[in-house]
């Protein structure tokens, strides 16, 4: 199904009408509205002006349109930030306060705000929970957008040191857990504890993580206060909440996701794009530019759908340029139809797209919509056309299953810890997870993302590309499986505390692995050194291991020097270095076939998944490509030809 964002504030009420009625026309079943309102809703405190609300919901209502809630607390109203200047939250980086003036200005650890927000949220809630047009809830806004996760209000620092408190027990506890002997850095009592930032250089590691840690809880605590308040006055309807990359939020979004009915994304592929490869040379760069990386979108619905392990929703598509990245290119065309195509085919049983209309006014009035300012239909609008037209052929049910023999165990811990002690500036774990999940794709996999609380019983291939901290649960969940898994570098490298391990590296892993890790290099992303794995040579750069290894483990690859660069033990297997994406591709296929995971050898460019009863093939090059081993399945859209920056989808 399809959807939309729409905000009748920004728009004359003599619109309305005819907007719901195209909507309708363009055959979009939800519609998202008043996620930003609040100073429409509640002009000054306690003056709820809610009856534009009432109308615009019974203007879509009547058009058979279905309605998506949201609360309006992204965007406090100035009159609450005048009543409450000290729900503001303060930049770790400069130590200034986050003003007023654009979305997302309050801090998770105020008090006045937090009840504020549960305030307007428990009004909307009992005023439009059990309307018969509204069928679900969205909470707040892309939460942890812009680094507003941390603060270092004297608000945020009061309830670390009561964090602290409940964590450790005792000062001495905390000290020793910190190492805080090192540089005279012991804390006398709770209450002298500040926040890791501003120091003259580096702060102490395990405080550092320590605070990310107390931050992140703020905000699940702060969510699932809001999510309680609609579950208790809109029974029946579902919530969920749109998240941005679990790489940008400084949240653990598995937390976060915990009492949501599914997890919902926002997908802009070409400012991720923009950003993501801003450091790439100017060739690939522009190859990707106006299509997004072949794997980017659907590394981050296959996270999405992880994170309450269920089909997801798009809750936001780009339609056509942003607004918000370095660089902002248009869209090639019939991109936009393949991103939808590529949400479903992961598991996505809606998208919705953002936003109705092009803004005329304020931030994102360069941000495009399915129509522009003047009300023409743009380049996106007759792509959605297309996609309701093919939804409509394909039938597909919520809840089709999707097909998973490989698992990727992924968790924000991992890229704290690697973030507060990067140890080599070419090391970047978002990057070190996404050329694993690359090579996975590249193979015609899919791949599931899972915690390390999740039972791996049901997967074939798992791949761990980091994972400093283990838990035990994690060990018990690999004594228990018979699959493969693949464990990458900086594996049980720290512990909870983020101490070095006293029997060194991997830590944990060396009860199921007579392994350990003797030093560590980094090297620059432009220096490479070789690596030999079954009888070829590839590149091994930014990050190496020197391990020490019992007779009896298998050595799977070598550096150049005959010493041993990936090691197998059992159903284990630990990777010490990071290598080129040919060298993890041949790795990650080697293993895939020794458990019987068919993999598909495709065009650079070209990408699969399957659902349900249907593959997906799709087309991110400029010029068509012809797909062999497909000539006798039964094409619901397309061909095996597929054109350029198009798709096809057959029955399996």
């Amino acid at each position: 199904m399809l959807g939309i964002c729409y905000y009748p504030e920004h728009w004359a009420e003599s619109q309305w009408a005819q907007d719901a009625k195209e909507m309708r026309e363009l055959r979009l079943t939800y519609v998202r509205i008043a996620e930003f309102a609040w100073s429409r809703l509640e002009p000054t405190a306690g003056n709820y002006t809610f009856e534009w609300l009432d109308r615009a919901i019974d203007t879509l209502a009547a058009e058979g349109l279905k309605v998506i809630m949201c609360t309006p607390t992204a965007t406090p109203p100035r009159w609450l930030v005048e009543q409450y200047p000290d729900m503001l939250a303060v930049d770790v980086n400069t130590g200034l306060v986050r003003g007023f003036g654009s979305r997302r200005h309050y801090d998770f650890s105020s008090e006045d705000y937090r009840r504020e927000a549960m305030r307007i949220s428990a009004v909307l809630a009992e005023r439009y929970g059990t309307h018969p047009a509204i069928v679900g809830w969205q909470t707040d806004n892309e939460l942890a957008c812009h680094d507003t996760t941390p603060s270092a209000s004297d608000s945020a620092l009061a309830a670390f040191q009561r964090w602290c408190e409940a964590r450790y027990g005792s000062i001495e506890t905390l000290n020793e857990a910190w190492g805080n002997v090192f540089w005279s850095m012991e804390y006398p009592s709770f209450d002298s504890i500040d926040v890791p930032y501003f120091a003259v250089t580096e702060a102490n590691p395990s405080h550092s993580l320590a605070f990310r840690r107390f931050s992140s809880d703020q905000v699940i605590k702060f969510h699932d206060e809001m999510v309680d308040i609609i579950r208790q006055h809109a029974p029946g309807r579902f919530v969920t909440h749109n998240f941005i990359p679990m790489s940008d939020t400084q949240t653990d979004n598995y937390a976060l996701a915990r009492n949501l009915d599914f997890a919902s994304f926002d997908n802009y592929p070409l400012g991720r794009t923009d950003l993501f490869f801003a450091g790439a040379d100017t060739a690939q760069f522009k190859r990707y530019m106006r299509t997004g990386h072949p794997d980017f979108s659907s590394y981050y619905f296959d996270q999405t759908r992880g994170l309450c392990q269920q089909n997801f929703w798009i809750m936001e598509q780009q339609p056509g340029p942003v607004n918000w990245a370095v660089h902002n290119p248009r869209p090639e065309p019939g991109m936009i139809a393949l991103w939808s195509w590529v949400a479903f085919a992961h598991g996505a049983d809606t998208v919705c797209y953002f936003r109705w209309r092009q803004a005329a006014f304020a931030q994102e009035q360069m941000h495009a919509g399915l129509k522009r300012v003047d009300n023409s239909p743009s380049a996106a609008y007759p792509e959605v056309q297309q996609v309701k037209a093919e939804l409509d052929k394909l039938n597909i049910e919520l809840n089709d299953p999707l097909h998973y023999r490989v698992a990727m165990v992924s968790t924000t811990t991992n890229q704290w810890v690697s973030e507060i002690e990067q140890q080599g500036q070419s090391y970047h774990h978002e990057k070190v997870e996404f050329e694993y999940y690359h090579a996975l794709r590249l193979l015609g996999l899919n791949v599931a993302f899972v915690s390390p609380d999740h039972s791996l019983q049901d997967f074939d291939l798992v791949v761990v590309p980091t994972m400093p901290i283990i838990s035990d649960t994690f060990i018990a969940n690999c004594k228990a499986t018979n699959a493969t898994v693949v464990f990458g570098p900086r594996s049980g490298a720290k512990t909870e505390e983020f101490q070095y391990p006293r029997n060194l590296g991997p830590g944990k892993l060396q009860s199921l692995m007579p392994i350990k890790v003797l030093s560590v290099e980094t090297l620059r992303e432009d220096i490479s050194e070789t690596l030999h794995f079954e009888g070829e040579t590839f590149h091994s750069n930014r990050w190496r291991e020197e391990l020490g290894v019992e007779e009896n483990t298998e050595v799977m690859a070598q550096y150049e020097n005959g010493k041993p660069a990936v090691v197998r033990h059992n159903n284990l297997v630990y990777v010490a270095t990071l290598g080129c994406v040919d060298f993890t591709k041949s790795l990650l296929g080697k293993l895939a076939a020794e458990q019987g995971i068919t993999t598909f050898i495709l065009p650079e460019d070209v990408r699969t998944a399957e659902r349900g009863d249907y593959r997906f093939l799709f087309n991110y090059a400029g010029e068509p490509v012809r797909i062999d081993g497909f000539e006798d399945k039964e094409f619901i859209v397309g061909s095996n030809e597929l054109s350029a920056y198009g798709y096809a989808i057959t029955k399996r």
